[in-house]
């Protein structure tokens, strides 16, 4: 009896029927099993492994290591997990086969225990289970039991078969061994792609993006695995325009190689990170054009980068066209979050609770989301309350950013007192997060004996930050307690801590315009401070009173006015009003949170030129429109 297999399902179950009826011996089972592997036929699969049982037919190795292939593909890992175990005298066929089930599976923890039996048994792995024990090394960071793979490899003659030699590279570098992922790469005679990319993944990951760039211009034969590792990781390694250049690059390229749904993925955090809407807008409508925003993945990651740039309605859109069963808790909290960003609370909490509803259960990056959306607009109890539920009712432990998070809700409402007792009822030590959360609320309600506290934590916990300096000298110096500012500034210096220097940029036709606090650099230098010259004075008609406490040095009011005049957001701002037509929505983002006055001077701003004006800057989304902003004044 000769078997020939069946191109469809129909004709599969025509020929279990026919065995049925005609019972074959054991070995020609081996050959059906083998068919109906990848054909998701668990039903089939189960009738002939039924036939078996009835004719008292006990499968042996051989059969056994079909079956269970059958099952995994099928999507029954414990029916072939069991089977496996109901062997007698396991081969390394079928040790292969289980092996491979498990780590497809995700199973790495038994995978190495199935392996340490195998090896136990003293029979001796290949090119088939190798790579595969590898995988579960890596997936849990088992370099020591991966280093024993190796060195058995080596005693078998395997590390220089290609697909070992590229695993163990693999692992190598999940590993963060990139010394003897190097070595091994180099000693490999015949290198495939995979092994490349690798690498190439593996010197981003650790930032060390030169390595990686080295890499990518000696290989001959790039796929898009090779292309997507290296935008992935200038995007990681906050490359955004390298990121982007490449892209281009790739679609430039006659390669024949094209981004795929990962690859996308890969370039909108750099459209995000740049605040470059446009350049988002031309990568959506490619994923449009290619079918890949379909694609669930690819429409989270849209929402994250249109939230990021400013485009919360884009981002609202991108959400409400996904299907229910799309919506996971990614995409949930990708839109809690933005929400949250844009200092929209109620948003973000009604967003919670359709997500309750809707089944999905939260996580710690739920809550971080909510609980900074209820501290940016105020919801004090509604905070508290999620706070204290965290725990008892959705079985999420809170941690430092969720403390952080209830400290800052505090401060901004001004109960100061209260959030500094709750960080002395931590159940862990307070980290920078707490303490900058505490120092920020001070520095808002001017409270310089709570300011001063928690400044002292944050000068041990991070000696290096500026930022922590600055805002407590700023505040000696609004209280004219200036011997203070200048120890504060003499220990700035023996410390060698370095300053970040207050930055903005806006994006006009697709083209990011930077600006550093009284830049005189951009070639229309000379329009923008001629406009700004005009503006205190048009303001000042409609009401704005310069509030130059935020520029705290010890010289006259019309030198602080200057200083305030020539502030980053108000330059790029500036620049904005100048290079766009009437009723263009201004997107500015700055690297440091936007100075008070600044923010008191756009509001002026948004209702004598009739603009919405959108500033992001380290915290938060600012929407400026008629002489109001979003966040109420509460940040």
């Amino acid at each position: 009896m000769k078997w020939k297999p069946s191109p469809s399902n129909s004709g599969l179950s025509n020929l279990v029927q026919s065995l049925v009826q005609n019972p074959p011996q054991l070995p020609f089972y081996s050959s059906i099993f083998k068919s109906l592997i990848g054909q998701n036929c668990l039903k089939l699969g189960q009738q002939l492994h039924a036939h078996m049982a009835i004719r008292g037919l006990v499968p042996d190795a051989f059969v056994a290591a079909k079956m269970v292939a059958m099952y995994a593909s099928s999507g029954d890992i414990i029916s072939a997990f069991h089977l496996f175990r109901a062997t007698e005298n396991p081969s390394p066929l079928l040790f292969n086969a289980i092996i491979r089930a498990l780590t497809l599976y995700g199973k790495s923890r038994k995978t190495i225990e199935i392996y340490s039996q195998m090896h136990y048994l003293g029979l001796r792995g290949d090119y088939f289970t190798f790579p595969f024990v590898l995988k579960s090394c890596a997936d849990l960071s088992f370099v020591g039991f991966g280093r024993c793979i190796h060195g058995l490899s080596l005693r078998s003659g395997l590390e220089i078969d290609t697909y070992v030699g590229t695993s163990l590279i693999d692992m190598y570098v999940k590993c963060s061994q990139l010394g003897n992922a190097q070595k091994m790469f180099d000693e490999l005679p015949i290198r495939d792609v995979s092994s490349w990319n690798s690498l190439i993944a593996g010197y981003m990951k650790d930032g060390l993006v030169q390595y990686a760039e080295e890499l990518f211009r000696r290989m001959n034969n790039r796929n898009i695995v090779s292309w997507t590792a290296m935008i992935s990781g200038y995007t990681q390694n906050g490359l955004a325009d390298k990121a982007l250049a490449l892209f281009d690059q790739l679609l430039s390229e006659d390669s024949g190689v094209r981004p795929n749904w990962v690859t996308v993925m890969s370039v909108l955090p750099a459209c995000a990170h740049s605040a470059a809407l446009e350049r988002g807008r031309q990568i959506h409508s490619f994923a449009r054009e290619r079918g890949l925003e379909s694609n669930a993945s690819v429409k989270t990651a849209l929402m994250a980068m249109y939230a990021k740039c400013g485009s919360l309605a884009d981002a609202r859109s991108c959400f409400n066209t996904m299907r229910p069963k799309e919506k996971n808790l990614v995409a949930w909290n990708t839109m809690i979050t933005a929400y949250a960003s844009h200092g929209y609370g109620k948003e973000a909490v009604s967003t919670f609770e359709n997500m309750i509803r809707a089944g999905v259960q939260p996580d710690g990056i739920t809550f971080t989301g909510l609980l900074s959306g209820c501290s940016h607009s105020g919801l004090v109890d509604a905070g508290l309350s999620y706070f204290y539920s965290m725990r008892t009712v959705y079985l999420v432990e809170p941690t430092h950013e969720h403390y952080a998070c209830i400290v800052d809700l505090l401060g901004r409402a001004g109960r100061l007192v209260e959030a500094y007792n709750l960080i002395s009822q931590m159940p862990m030590k307070a980290g920078p997060s707490v303490w900058g959360s505490l120092l920020s609320a001070s520095r808002s309600h001017r409270n310089l004996e709570i300011a001063e506290l928690a400044a002292k934590q944050l000068f041990v916990l991070e000696p290096h930050n500026s930022g922590n300096y600055i805002i407590l000298s700023n505040m000696y110096a609004d209280a004219g307690m200036w011997e203070e500012v200048k120890d504060l500034r003499t220990k700035l210096k023996s410390q060698r801590v370095k300053k970040t220097p207050g930055g903005s940029w806006t994006e006009v036709n697709g083209k990011a315009h930077f600006f550093l606090g009284g830049d005189t650099s951009h070639p229309q230098s000379k329009q923008i401070y001629s406009l700004l010259e005009e503006l205190p004075q048009k303001i000042k008609l409609a009401g704005y009173v310069p509030d130059t406490s935020f520029a705290l040095h010890d010289i006259s009011e019309e030198e602080k006015e200057h200083n305030l005049a020539t502030h980053s957001e108000k330059l790029a701002v500036a620049f904005g009003l100048l290079s766009s037509s009437p009723g263009t929505v201004l997107r500015v983002t700055k690297n440091l949170r936007i100075c008070g006055d600044c923010h008191t001077a756009i509001k002026f701003i948004s209702r004598i030129y009739g603009r919405e004006i959108i500033v992001r800057d380290v915290n938060r989304f600012h929407h400026f429109k008629d002489g109001c902003c979003s966040c109420g004044d509460f940040w």
